[in-house]
């Protein structure tokens, strides 16, 4: 540990400490990054933080810090700073993020269940002390492993604004791949034709075309990625989670997998591993001596079974909080309980969205910018949220910037209307 100085001291102060972690576990997901980064600044000062999750479908990247560079971070640049990561230890290297060639802070993640999550950190200085880096290495450990258990049962309100987002991401990232390899294979087809001059010109742009292409597919592979979950990896990360609650039972609890790859959106898999806990664990309290969990893909939807022989068949029923996860799916129960035999429980989980449902407009805008359009919408001038929220008036003025393009408005006015309109919470703070 290193000696007291500068931030060090509150290392030497292990309340501090866990009062630190409590406060980061304690974060709702949105405010995860921000609170991370504020507890590591105290030790590793930096300009911005960026983070990509394989575990949230809806928002994989988020960032939090100097605008000028989180406004600018893509997929492509933490795809490959991941690829650099060490699990468990802070990596310092030297990469772009934002556009720009920096020295960062690679912090990587490897949770038992879970993909994992990686996060860099620009660090104001340019040699960050080897026990900074031990220390926010430890910090994002313990963080990361407990943001791992939250996408296993998430809340029923956002399941189907995460489909959407999901959907919509999909969708974009198709067009916009057709769109750039059309435009990139005729610029190949045209660079190649032997009626043009300058060799080693045609040769270095041919090159960058190519490379161009590679990277677009891996974009398209990574989206994939992150919004689906082949089957038989879902189930295998149910056993996971299922072990250690029925290892000291005296009951025969078998699962039997899908024995299929093919890709579940993140949603159903989380959603399906709720339900299979959910209903082992109930068949366990109704006395049951043997369970048996099955998931079978079954044209468009995924069937999740759990079959006990539990007497008491009159508890047989699913408990309303699983009902209120497969509810935003589309999803349904099927119940065949006869007494002496036990019961069959099965939830139906369609595999696609019928209609896609349209995202709300402020769920495009992350906790920064929902703040500044609560000012703006408290009629504020950007010197007075700058004040409020101890930003410069730059940085107030680049978030309205975002705001107004992401509402797709023209003004402050149109903005603040449609904040009251959708009661935006923090409105009437």
């Amino acid at each position: 540990m290193p000696a007291p100085g500068r931030a060090y001291c509150g290392l030497m102060d292990p309340l501090h400490v866990l009062s630190q972690v409590e406060y980061m576990l304690a974060a709702p997901r949105p405010e995860l990054l921000p609170r991370f980064s504020a507890t590591a600044a105290a030790f590793l000062p930096h300009r911005a933080a960026a983070m990509e999750t394989g575990d949230c479908s809806r928002l994989p990247i988020k960032v939090h810090g100097d605008p000028e560079i989180t406004g600018a971070v893509t997929s492509a640049e933490l795809q490959r700073l991941a690829s650099f990561g060490v699990p468990g230890q802070a990596v310092v290297t030297e990469e772009t993020l934002g556009g720009k060639r920096r020295k960062l802070v690679v912090l990587t993640s490897a949770p038992v269940i879970g993909k994992g999550a990686m996060i860099a950190l620009v660090p104001a200085e340019d040699a960050p002390a080897d026990g900074a880096l031990e220390f926010v290495a430890k910090l994002w450990d313990i963080v990361s492993v407990n943001a791992a258990q939250r996408p296993t049962a998430p809340e029923p309100a956002v399941l189907e604004s995460n489909i959407a987002a999901a959907t919509a991401r999909a969708r974009a990232i198709t067009d916009l791949g057709q769109t750039h390899a059309t435009a990139l294979t005729s610029l190949l087809s045209v660079l190649r034709s032997r009626r043009l001059g300058d060799a080693a010109a045609r040769q270095a742009a041919t090159d960058l075309a190519a490379t161009a292409l590679v990277e677009l597919r891996s974009i398209a592979d990574r989206d994939q990625e992150l919004s689906a979950e082949p089957a038989s990896e879902a189930f295998d990360t149910l056993v996971t989670q299922l072990d250690p609650l029925v290892r000291h039972n005296d009951v025969t609890v078998e699962l039997a997998g899908p024995g299929d790859g093919r890709p579940l959106p993140q949603d159903i898999a989380h959603t399906a591993r709720t339900v299979s806990r959910g209903l082992v664990l109930s068949a366990l309290e109704r006395g049951s001596t043997r369970v048996r969990a099955s998931w079978r893909i079954d044209g468009e939807t995924l069937r999740v079974t759990v079959r006990d022989d539990g007497p008491d068949i009159a508890r047989a029923v699913p408990a309303t909080g699983l009902t209120e996860r497969i509810t935003p799916l589309g999803g349904r129960w099927e119940v065949d309980a006869v007494p002496d035999w036990g019961a069959t429980i099965t939830a139906v989980l369609p595999l696609g969205v019928r209609e896609t449902p349209e995202l709300r407009p402020l769920d495009r805008l992350n906790p920064r910018e929902l703040e500044v359009l609560a000012g703006i919408a408290r009629g504020k001038r950007n010197r007075q949220i700058a004040e409020e929220l101890a930003l410069t008036e730059h940085t107030v003025k680049f978030h309205v910037r975002k705001i107004l393009g992401k509402l797709e408005v023209t003004s402050r006015g149109e903005a603040a209307v449609l904040a009251r309109e959708l009661r935006l919470e923090s409105v009437s703070a």
